[in-house]
């Protein structure tokens, strides 16, 4: 027998004056049709909010539950994850695995790897080009950007970029790819229709990782062995800034930045410092260190939660992820999460 919910006043309201009718509607509301019970799935779509920390040496994925901050599944993947990135649709979640030279593909609702697509050599960082459907994947054994068919999972070929490509980023609607190269200390812009370097651009020693910044008109890159980010003018295509770190009690040569990660609104900068133990909080429009926050040991992953009020940190060498509160910039927790936590992305 089929049961309908239909929103009207309490019985005891029928014969009230018009205005205590009103008064009854505010304080004694229908039940809304529409409403779920609290045992009832979340609407088709909907992001569960739930932490994916990808391990090196566990050769596994940590899924951590966003209410009680513990780790409430492990996905076994292939050997040594590392980069990771959601599909549009939330459906999937890429992992590469460098050790098997393949992307595996978690299917995300039942947190559990569905099929693998083959990469070159030792794949680390990569794009998720949606339109074209198409990955853009560093091989760093291979010094190339290799280009993967991303629903056959065939190679559709390769850009030849300097030794160790590893940071890949996409602007321009698909049209622009943006890798570093750590041997060559150089950026490379990539002409994806012409799959060809169009231009150079040098940057500091080692560097490792991009974020689009100011609306998208610079492009920030962390160069490990400089201790620093170069900003680079994506009009220009040159380097019009740098940002130098130096945490308090720390050594010069304990600087290494790899990760980087900006928050909602553009106006902060996260940089991961690596053997320095902390984090850099950086104001985008005055490019000024406004805190450093200590952390695990040897940070690289970093990511902030789409509400900027959370920003998750993998230590490497600590094996666990550090939560910070914002914008306060305190730490209020850490996780153990496997070996040699590499990145953190969140289902919001």
């Amino acid at each position: 027998m089929r049961h309908e919910f239909v929103t009207q006043p309490p019985r005891t309201c029928w014969l009230l004056p018009a205005w205590l009718l009103a008064l009854c509607l505010i304080v004694f509301p229908g039940r809304d049709a529409t409403a779920q019970s609290p045992g009832s799935q979340a609407p088709s779509g909907q992001r569960t909010g739930s932490i994916f920390v990808s391990a090196e040496k566990s050769n596994a994925v940590f899924v951590l539950d966003p209410k009680t901050l513990t780790v409430k599944h492990t996905i076994k993947t292939s050997k040594r994850p590392r980069d990771m990135h959601f599909s549009a649709d939330r459906k999937r979640l890429y992992v590469a695995c460098g050790d098997a030279d393949v992307v595996d593909v978690i299917d995300v609702a039942k947190l559990t790897v569905a099929s693998r697509i083959k990469t070159g050599k030792s794949p680390e960082l990569f794009a998720i080009d949606e339109t074209r459907r198409r990955l853009y994947v560093a091989n760093e054994d291979d010094s190339e950007i290799g280009i993967v068919d991303l629903d056959k999972g065939t190679r559709l070929g390769a850009i030849k970029t300097g030794g160790e490509p590893e940071g890949v980023l996409l602007a321009d609607d698909g049209k622009t790819l943006y890798a570093t190269s750590e041997v060559a200390n150089l950026v490379h812009v990539i002409d994806t229709e012409k799959r060809a370097v169009v231009k150079d651009i040098v940057v500091g020693n080692r560097p490792r990782r991009f974020a689009l910044a100011a609306g998208g008109k610079e492009l920030w890159v962390t160069s490990e062995l400089a201790g620093e980010v170069s900003i680079i003018d994506r009009q220009k295509n040159e380097v019009t800034a740098k940002i130098s770190f130096q945490p308090p009690g720390m050594q010069k040569t304990d600087v290494t930045p790899v990760g980087l990660a900006m928050s909602p609104d553009g106006a902060k900068a996260y940089v991961a410092l690596g053997q320095a133990a902390h984090v850099a909080e950086v104001d985008v429009a005055s490019r000024k260190i406004t805190g450093y926050i200590l952390v695990g040991k040897r940070p690289w992953g970093v990511r902030v939660s789409s509400d900027g009020k959370r920003l998750f940190v993998a230590n490497g060498q600590s094996d666990d992820v550090t939560i910070v509160e914002l914008p306060s910039r305190k730490a209020i927790q850490s996780i153990s999460v496997g070996r040699v936590p590499w990145g953190v992305v969140i289902d919001d």
